[in-house]
């Protein structure tokens, strides 16, 4: 009698049975859904992200610039235009007066454009400007919505920080990699190239290739390209290192002999052994650099560099930067009329936003680590 073709319990476990770094990606994630910072981190993330698909898929309005706004202020015998052509009128009213028109919104009586953040839900679909909007001169003339600018410029934010760091990681990976394995001349070559890389303050560096290459290259792209090659080159030495450091204890190991051993090729082990087994301290050091690279960009436009084609142009480190450089005027304008109401908001709601991305990719990476390293596992 034949026996039976069924496949039996034993082989049947065997072929579900994951691999090794499916398994470990599984362990990954379960230590890493422990920990609570971690999944708060990881939930402002998706937040993020869906406020980044939201702008580029039901947004419509302009990516490139944020929309100009002037104020048409009614009521109290300061009734004023600001025929600023090209914007989109807004209605505002004075504090204790009657709104002159449905969907209109009320401002500081002495003080018209600044609008602050109301907690009606009308404005929300009738108004342009739910969130308050930025005062950008002294006249009170030109001002754009804060709003827009956090969901128009988180595609641009994200997508810049995210390009800058895989790049750089991509780089120091493949370098780190090659020093590690091969030694001798090539990692002195490779590592002391790194060095000077890394005596060089990083931000000077990306001051000077932005000041010599972006004025000679017009249009978006163009100078978004050379932000981010020029952060890149910043940024590879650190992965660099970090690589080079994991490689030389991961090729010691009897898996990577054994490879060796059988006649496998430089380029297998590295792609099948050394590269898969030495990234983990890659993401974790990923996670942290995507959270410093907007604040980078705000500390680059607050020293007045104009990375990008427009001075308003959608990007949480802009919108920080201009900020903070309105500060003083709005300080000096409440000095003199001491019954004006400080913007707080033009300040508090771009910090916000960069302040809850960057600690949560922090919470993520803090998380990812614990996870990744069996003694840090709780």
């Amino acid at each position: 009698m034949a026996a039976s073709s069924a496949p039996t319990y034993k082989a049947l476990t065997e072929k579900r049975r994951p691999s090794p770094r499916i398994a470990q990606m599984r362990r990954t994630w379960y230590f890493l859904s422990r920990n609570v910072l971690a999944l708060i981190g990881i939930g402002i993330l998706v937040f993020f992200a869906g406020v980044t698909l939201y702008g580029v898929f039901f947004d419509h309005s302009s990516s490139t610039e944020l929309q100009d706004y002037c104020g048409t202020y009614l009521g109290g015998g300061l009734e004023n235009t600001f025929p600023t052509p090209g914007c989109t009128t807004v209605c505002t009213y004075g504090e204790g007066m009657a709104p002159p028109a449905p969907n209109c919104y009320v401002v500081d009586y002495h003080e018209p454009t600044p609008i602050a953040p109301t907690l009606n839900v009308a404005h929300l679909a009738g108004g342009p400007l739910p969130l308050g909007s930025f005062t950008l001169d002294l006249s009170g003339s030109h001002s754009y919505s804060i709003y827009q600018g956090f969901v128009k410029g988180a595609q641009w934010t994200l997508l810049v920080a995210t390009v800058i760091v895989v790049a750089g990681a991509g780089i120091g990976l493949l370098l780190g990699s090659v020093a590690g394995y091969k030694g001798g001349l090539v990692d002195e070559v490779i590592m002391r190239v790194t060095d000077i890389f890394l005596s060089i303050p990083a931000l000077l560096l990306v001051l000077v290739i932005l000041a010599v290459a972006a004025g000679s290259i017009p249009g978006l792209w163009g100078r978004i390209s050379i932000l981010i090659g020029g952060f890149t080159v910043t940024w590879w030495p650190i992965y660099t290192r970090i690589v080079r450091g994991q490689v030389l204890v991961t090729r010691e190991q009897k898996y990577v002999e054994a490879s060796r051993a059988a006649g496998a090729k430089t380029m297998r082990i590295l792609g099948r052994h050394i590269i898969p087994n030495s990234m983990y301290p890659v993401f974790v050091q990923m996670s942290l650099d995507v959270g410093a690279i907007p604040l980078l960009i705000a500390a680059i436009i607050f020293l007045g560099f104009q990375i990008f084609p427009t001075p308003n142009f959608p990007d949480w480190g802009v919108m920080a930067a201009q900020a903070v450089n309105q500060i003083p005027s709005a300080l000096v304008y409440c000095q003199v009329d001491s019954s004006c109401i400080f913007p707080w908001w033009q300040l508090v709601i771009p910090g916000l936003i960069l302040f809850c991305f960057a600690i949560s990719v922090n919470f993520v990476s803090d998380g990812l680590r614990d996870a990744l390293d069996p003694r840090l596992r709780r």
